[in-house]
Protein backbone atom coordinates (compact mmCIF):
# COMPACT_ATOMS: atom_id res chain seq x y z
CA UNK A 1 0.00 0.00 0.00
CA UNK A 2 1.54 3.35 -1.02
CA UNK A 3 1.65 6.35 1.33
CA UNK A 4 -1.31 8.11 -0.32
CA UNK A 5 -3.50 5.01 -0.09
CA UNK A 6 -2.43 4.39 3.50
CA UNK A 7 -3.23 8.00 4.45
CA UNK A 8 -6.68 7.82 2.87
CA UNK A 9 -7.38 4.55 4.72
CA UNK A 10 -6.73 6.36 8.00
CA UNK A 11 -9.33 9.03 7.23
CA UNK A 12 -12.93 8.98 8.42
CA UNK A 13 -13.94 11.96 6.29
CA UNK A 14 -12.24 13.48 3.26
CA UNK A 15 -13.81 16.39 1.36
CA UNK A 16 -12.59 17.94 -1.86
CA UNK A 17 -13.89 21.09 -3.57
CA UNK A 18 -16.99 20.98 -1.36
CA UNK A 19 -19.35 23.87 -2.09
CA UNK A 20 -22.89 24.31 -0.80
CA UNK A 21 -25.61 26.84 -1.60
CA UNK A 22 -28.88 27.69 0.13
CA UNK A 23 -30.71 29.00 -2.91
CA UNK A 24 -28.41 31.73 -4.24
CA UNK A 25 -26.47 32.12 -0.98
CA UNK A 26 -23.19 30.20 -0.90
CA UNK A 27 -22.48 28.83 2.57
CA UNK A 28 -19.40 26.65 1.90
CA UNK A 29 -16.49 27.48 -0.39
CA UNK A 30 -14.09 24.82 -1.72
CA UNK A 31 -13.80 22.97 1.58
CA UNK A 32 -10.91 20.49 1.53
CA UNK A 33 -10.61 18.58 4.81
CA UNK A 34 -9.08 15.33 6.01
CA UNK A 35 -10.58 14.15 9.31
CA UNK A 36 -8.75 11.24 10.90
CA UNK A 37 -10.39 8.07 12.16
CA UNK A 38 -10.79 7.37 15.87
CA UNK A 39 -10.17 10.87 17.20
CA UNK A 40 -12.26 13.84 18.31
CA UNK A 41 -12.21 16.82 15.95
CA UNK A 42 -13.80 20.12 16.96
CA UNK A 43 -15.22 22.72 14.59
CA UNK A 44 -15.03 26.31 15.81
CA UNK A 45 -15.80 29.70 14.32
CA UNK A 46 -18.27 32.59 14.64
CA UNK A 47 -21.99 32.14 14.07
CA UNK A 48 -22.81 31.74 10.39
CA UNK A 49 -19.31 30.59 9.40
CA UNK A 50 -20.52 27.24 8.02
CA UNK A 51 -19.71 24.85 10.89
CA UNK A 52 -23.15 23.31 11.24
CA UNK A 53 -23.72 23.41 7.49
CA UNK A 54 -20.54 21.39 6.98
CA UNK A 55 -21.52 18.92 9.70
CA UNK A 56 -24.97 18.42 8.20
CA UNK A 57 -23.50 18.00 4.74
CA UNK A 58 -21.56 14.98 5.98
CA UNK A 59 -24.77 13.01 6.59
CA UNK A 60 -26.72 14.81 3.85
CA UNK A 61 -29.33 16.15 6.24
CA UNK A 62 -29.24 19.47 4.37
CA UNK A 63 -30.97 17.75 1.48
CA UNK A 64 -34.28 17.88 3.32
CA UNK A 65 -34.35 21.49 2.12
CA UNK A 66 -35.25 21.47 -1.55
CA UNK A 67 -33.27 24.64 -2.30
CA UNK A 68 -29.88 23.26 -1.19
CA UNK A 69 -27.27 22.46 -3.85
CA UNK A 70 -23.98 20.69 -3.13
CA UNK A 71 -20.97 20.10 -5.37
CA UNK A 72 -17.65 18.37 -4.78
CA UNK A 73 -17.02 15.11 -2.92
CA UNK A 74 -17.52 13.88 0.63
CA UNK A 75 -15.76 10.57 1.21
CA UNK A 76 -16.74 8.73 4.40
CA UNK A 77 -14.48 5.74 5.02
CA UNK A 78 -13.44 5.86 1.37
CA UNK A 79 -16.91 6.11 -0.23
CA UNK A 80 -18.30 9.28 -1.79
CA UNK A 81 -21.67 9.70 -0.07
CA UNK A 82 -22.78 12.24 -2.68
CA UNK A 83 -22.67 9.60 -5.39
CA UNK A 84 -26.11 8.98 -6.93
CA UNK A 85 -25.85 5.24 -6.20
CA UNK A 86 -25.56 5.80 -2.43
CA UNK A 87 -28.74 5.18 -0.42
CA UNK A 88 -29.56 7.73 2.25
CA UNK A 89 -30.66 5.06 4.71
CA UNK A 90 -27.15 3.55 4.61
CA UNK A 91 -25.58 6.99 5.06
CA UNK A 92 -27.69 7.62 8.17
CA UNK A 93 -26.84 4.16 9.52
CA UNK A 94 -23.13 4.80 9.16
CA UNK A 95 -23.22 8.40 10.39
CA UNK A 96 -25.00 9.28 13.63
CA UNK A 97 -26.09 12.84 14.48
CA UNK A 98 -26.60 14.52 17.86
CA UNK A 99 -28.29 17.93 17.94
CA UNK A 100 -28.12 21.01 20.17
CA UNK A 101 -31.13 20.06 22.24
CA UNK A 102 -31.87 16.45 23.18
CA UNK A 103 -34.57 14.99 20.95
CA UNK A 104 -35.74 11.74 22.58
CA UNK A 105 -38.64 10.03 20.86
CA UNK A 106 -42.04 9.96 22.65
CA UNK A 107 -41.35 6.39 23.71
CA UNK A 108 -39.94 4.57 26.70
CA UNK A 109 -36.23 4.71 27.50
CA UNK A 110 -35.86 1.11 26.31
CA UNK A 111 -37.73 1.70 23.04
CA UNK A 112 -35.63 4.80 22.33
CA UNK A 113 -32.45 2.73 22.56
CA UNK A 114 -33.86 0.03 20.26
CA UNK A 115 -35.53 2.32 17.71
CA UNK A 116 -32.69 2.46 15.19
CA UNK A 117 -31.83 -1.20 15.63
CA UNK A 118 -35.41 -2.23 14.89
CA UNK A 119 -35.55 0.12 11.92
CA UNK A 120 -32.44 -1.39 10.33
CA UNK A 121 -33.14 -5.04 11.17
CA UNK A 122 -33.93 -6.87 7.89
CA UNK A 123 -37.59 -7.80 7.43
CA UNK A 124 -38.28 -11.34 8.53
CA UNK A 125 -35.29 -11.49 10.88
CA UNK A 126 -36.40 -12.11 14.44
CA UNK A 127 -34.50 -10.72 17.41
CA UNK A 128 -35.27 -12.23 20.80
CA UNK A 129 -36.20 -10.15 23.81
CA UNK A 130 -33.04 -11.41 25.51
CA UNK A 131 -30.93 -10.09 22.63
CA UNK A 132 -32.73 -6.75 22.82
CA UNK A 133 -32.12 -6.65 26.56
CA UNK A 134 -28.42 -7.26 25.97
CA UNK A 135 -28.28 -4.44 23.40
CA UNK A 136 -30.02 -2.02 25.77
CA UNK A 137 -27.67 -2.83 28.64
CA UNK A 138 -24.54 -2.70 26.49
CA UNK A 139 -25.18 0.70 24.93
CA UNK A 140 -26.50 2.31 28.11
CA UNK A 141 -23.31 1.22 29.84
CA UNK A 142 -21.31 2.71 26.97
CA UNK A 143 -22.96 6.09 27.49
CA UNK A 144 -22.61 5.92 31.29
CA UNK A 145 -26.37 5.83 31.82
CA UNK A 146 -27.13 2.22 32.78
CA UNK A 147 -26.88 2.58 36.56
CA UNK A 148 -29.22 5.57 36.55
CA UNK A 149 -31.98 4.03 34.41
CA UNK A 150 -31.73 0.23 34.64
CA UNK A 151 -34.76 0.08 36.95
CA UNK A 152 -36.91 2.58 35.02
CA UNK A 153 -36.49 1.45 31.39
CA UNK A 154 -40.26 1.53 30.79
CA UNK A 155 -40.58 5.18 31.79
CA UNK A 156 -40.98 7.85 29.09
CA UNK A 157 -37.63 9.13 27.90
CA UNK A 158 -38.80 12.72 28.34
CA UNK A 159 -38.94 12.13 32.11
CA UNK A 160 -35.13 12.11 32.21
CA UNK A 161 -32.98 15.17 32.92
CA UNK A 162 -31.55 17.05 29.93
CA UNK A 163 -28.14 15.52 30.52
CA UNK A 164 -29.63 12.02 30.63
CA UNK A 165 -31.75 12.72 27.53
CA UNK A 166 -28.66 13.78 25.57
CA UNK A 167 -26.83 10.63 26.66
CA UNK A 168 -29.87 8.60 25.61
CA UNK A 169 -29.87 10.26 22.19
CA UNK A 170 -26.25 9.19 21.77
CA UNK A 171 -27.14 5.68 22.99
CA UNK A 172 -29.90 5.47 20.38
CA UNK A 173 -27.26 5.73 17.63
CA UNK A 174 -24.95 2.98 18.85
CA UNK A 175 -26.86 -0.31 18.26
CA UNK A 176 -26.54 0.12 14.47
CA UNK A 177 -22.75 0.47 14.90
CA UNK A 178 -22.04 3.78 13.14
CA UNK A 179 -18.47 4.65 12.21
CA UNK A 180 -18.90 8.39 12.67
CA UNK A 181 -20.70 10.51 15.29
CA UNK A 182 -21.53 14.13 14.44
CA UNK A 183 -22.36 16.41 17.38
CA UNK A 184 -23.81 19.87 16.74
CA UNK A 185 -23.25 21.83 19.97
CA UNK A 186 -24.41 18.88 22.10
CA UNK A 187 -23.89 20.76 25.37
CA UNK A 188 -25.42 24.14 24.48
CA UNK A 189 -28.66 23.41 26.37
CA UNK A 190 -26.92 21.91 29.43
CA UNK A 191 -25.71 23.39 32.70
CA UNK A 192 -21.99 23.18 33.62
CA UNK A 193 -22.32 19.92 35.57
CA UNK A 194 -24.25 18.24 32.76
CA UNK A 195 -21.76 19.61 30.21
CA UNK A 196 -18.91 18.01 32.15
CA UNK A 197 -20.79 14.70 32.22
CA UNK A 198 -21.38 14.72 28.45
CA UNK A 199 -17.74 15.67 27.81
CA UNK A 200 -16.70 12.71 29.95
CA UNK A 201 -18.90 10.49 27.79
CA UNK A 202 -17.38 11.89 24.60
CA UNK A 203 -13.92 10.94 25.86
CA UNK A 204 -15.20 7.48 26.77
CA UNK A 205 -16.38 7.00 23.18
CA UNK A 206 -13.09 8.23 21.68
CA UNK A 207 -11.34 5.50 19.72
CA UNK A 208 -14.49 3.41 19.37
CA UNK A 209 -15.92 6.06 17.05
CA UNK A 210 -14.72 9.04 15.07
CA UNK A 211 -16.35 12.13 16.61
CA UNK A 212 -16.77 15.57 15.01
CA UNK A 213 -18.16 18.21 17.36
CA UNK A 214 -19.30 21.76 16.64
CA UNK A 215 -18.91 24.12 19.58
CA UNK A 216 -18.94 27.84 20.36
CA UNK A 217 -17.24 27.10 23.68
CA UNK A 218 -13.49 27.65 23.25
CA UNK A 219 -12.68 25.97 26.57
CA UNK A 220 -14.70 22.93 25.52
CA UNK A 221 -12.96 22.72 22.15
CA UNK A 222 -9.60 22.83 23.90
CA UNK A 223 -10.60 20.26 26.54
CA UNK A 224 -12.57 17.85 24.43
CA UNK A 225 -10.82 17.48 21.07
CA UNK A 226 -7.60 16.14 19.57
CA UNK A 227 -7.72 18.27 16.44
CA UNK A 228 -9.46 21.57 15.73
CA UNK A 229 -10.82 23.16 12.56
CA UNK A 230 -11.39 26.92 12.43
CA UNK A 231 -13.88 28.15 9.83
CA UNK A 232 -14.66 31.69 8.74
CA UNK A 233 -17.23 32.84 6.17
CA UNK A 234 -17.71 29.35 4.74
CA UNK A 235 -14.00 28.61 4.34
CA UNK A 236 -11.51 26.52 6.30
CA UNK A 237 -8.83 28.84 7.71
CA UNK A 238 -6.91 26.40 9.89
CA UNK A 239 -6.85 22.71 10.80
CA UNK A 240 -4.36 21.09 13.13
CA UNK A 241 -3.72 19.64 16.59
CA UNK A 242 -5.92 21.41 19.13
CA UNK A 243 -3.04 22.45 21.41
CA UNK A 244 -1.18 23.97 18.48
CA UNK A 245 -4.28 25.78 17.23
CA UNK A 246 -4.85 27.42 20.62
CA UNK A 247 -1.23 28.08 21.62
CA UNK A 248 0.47 28.87 18.30
CA UNK A 249 -2.21 29.44 15.63
CA UNK A 250 -0.86 29.76 12.11
CA UNK A 251 -3.25 32.48 10.96
CA UNK A 252 -4.11 35.91 12.38
CA UNK A 253 -7.85 35.26 11.88
CA UNK A 254 -7.61 32.18 14.12
CA UNK A 255 -5.72 34.05 16.83
CA UNK A 256 -8.19 36.95 16.75
CA UNK A 257 -11.16 34.60 17.13
CA UNK A 258 -9.63 32.54 19.93
CA UNK A 259 -8.69 35.73 21.79
CA UNK A 260 -12.28 36.99 21.52
CA UNK A 261 -11.68 39.92 19.18
CA UNK A 262 -14.75 38.96 17.15
CA UNK A 263 -17.44 36.26 16.92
Amino acid sequence: MDNATSLQADLAVRTRDLNLWYGTFQALFDVDLDIKQGIITSLIGPSGCGKSTFLRAINRINERLGYVRTTGTIDVCGHNILDESVELVQVRKQIGMVFQRPNPLPLSIRDNVLFGHRLHTPKGERVSREDHDDIVEEVLKQVLLWDAVKDILKRPAISLSLEQQQKLCIARLLPVKPTLLLMDEPCSALDPAATAAVEELIWELKGKFTIVIVTHNMAQARRASDECIFMLMGKVVEHGPTDQTFVTPQHKETADYIEGRYG
